[in-house]
């Protein structure tokens, strides 16, 4: 198994509109929503496909017949460093995200009633606080700012922090560490240090859990009995880390595109019911900040589209050409804040959507709200193509946003 650095695998140019997905999903949808791709890191057999159309890429995500467990995705899409070889190990206890049922459903139960509706509607509140202080704070710094990192990674790490229960020093060390992973341009031996570090930092915290088993969330887990410290310990990487990287891409990326389009920031300006209608699952549709998509092994040999998936290809399903498909979107190009877009996919579908889904959304909807109530004069403060955009990583979005509100 070796890297080719030449293979083409999904599209990436994204041209001139940095919201706007490869203009190449568009002509893959409509003439081969089912493509052959030759992925830079595989087995011998190196095709697979890439799946564009969203009744498709649906379709697939709800199907049992396609794995996520991470030894069966041997196809790596975007590698971070040249492979000599690749052979994925079965995602260890806890790590649940890559894996089936029945492992999948045991830890998913375990975290899916800290993630409730009404659990998330309880911390409100909390998370109003939250982001109220962290506005305060950018302010009392001056007229200028980098929203990501005076903001939108701010509100997520203290966030994490209050409703799991975890330090801000442990926030710290999980969020550098975490962060430069799904950058994707990590060495190998700057990944083992990465992942060496955050079980360093962690373990402590999950021994301290299980002796003295409090209120927050790894106290809880602790209490039931159910789980091991090494389960507990890979449970919180993913717990802890999930929330790091995704809600402040969203955050940074979705203020930008408002100030891009004012006459969307207009709307919700005048009719600020519009956050809790749909406007942030619109963002979240039109942005899409899972670049990479949503990769799956078939087990079995089974017709899609009509193309036969043989058992053990691999399948990417590109979730922003899905988002962008005008069979189900009208004008799909364009954001309207307007727009209840019930049927997107960036939060994925099936067993495998977002567990913290009501979370992100609360955490946009709180914060694009305050953050331009708060500062009604918000604007970029470089040229909007000057602003450094996340290519080569797992999730889209801003490496900094300069804004000014004087």
């Amino acid at each position: 198994m070796k890297t080719r650095p030449d293979a083409p695998v999904i599209p990436a140019d994204r041209g001139k509109c940095p919201f706007d997905p490869p203009a190449a999903y568009a002509r893959l949808r409509a003439e081969n929503p089912v493509s052959p791709i030759t992925f830079q890191v595989a087995p011998a057999d190196t095709s697979g496909w890439l799946v564009t159309r969203h009744d498709l890429v649906r379709q697939i995500l709800a199907d049992n017949r396609f794995s996520h467990r991470n030894e069966l995705l041997a196809h790596v899409v975007a590698p971070p460093f040249p492979m000599d070889e690749y052979k994925p190990q079965p995602s260890p206890p806890g790590s649940f995200a890559k894996t089936d049922a029945p492992e999948h459903s045991k830890y998913r139960r375990l975290l899916a009633g800290h993630f409730t509706v009404r659990r998330i509607q309880q911390f409100e509140p909390e998370l109003t606080r939250i982001i109220g202080e962290t506005l305060d704070e950018m302010a009392a710094r001056g007229s200028q700012a980098d929203l990501l990192t005076s903001f939108a990674e701010v509100v997520s790490v203290r966030t994490v922090q209050s409703l799991m229960g975890a330090s801000a020093e442990l926030m710290a060390v999980i969020s550098k560490h975490f962060s430069a992973m799904m950058t994707l341009t990590y060495t190998l031996e700057e990944f083992i240090h990465h992942v060496e570090s955050m079980d360093a930092a962690l373990r402590p915290m999950v021994r301290e859990r299980m002796k003295e088993q409090g209120d927050d969330l790894f106290g809880q887990l602790a209490s039931t009995g159910e789980l091991t410290e090494e389960e507990m310990v890979n449970l919180a990487v993913l717990t802890l880390g999930g929330s790091l990287d995704t809600t402040p891409n969203m955050l940074a990326l979705s203020t930008f595109a408002l100030l891009e389009q004012p006459e969307q920031l207009a709307l919700l300006r005048s009719r600020p019911e519009l956050y809790e209608a749909g406007a942030v699952d619109e963002l979240m549709r039109y942005l899409t900040i899972s670049q990479m998509g949503s990769s799956r092994c078939a087990l079995e040999d089974v017709e899609i589209g009509g193309v036969t998936i043989k058992a053990g290809q691999t399948v990417v399903l590109s979730l922003p050409a899905a988002n962008r498909d005008p069979s189900v979107f009208t004008d799909p190009d364009s954001l309207d804040v307007t727009r209840i877009p019930r049927k997107h996919l960036a939060l994925g579908f099936g067993a495998h959507q977002c567990l913290g889904q009501h979370l992100a959304r609360a955490t946009l909807r709180i914060g694009l709200r305050a953050l331009f109530e708060r500062f009604p004069k918000l604007r970029l403060a470089t040229p909007a193509d000057e602003v450094p955009l996340r290519d080569r990583a797992v999730h889209y979005g801003v490496d900094r946003l300069l804004v000014a509100w004087d």
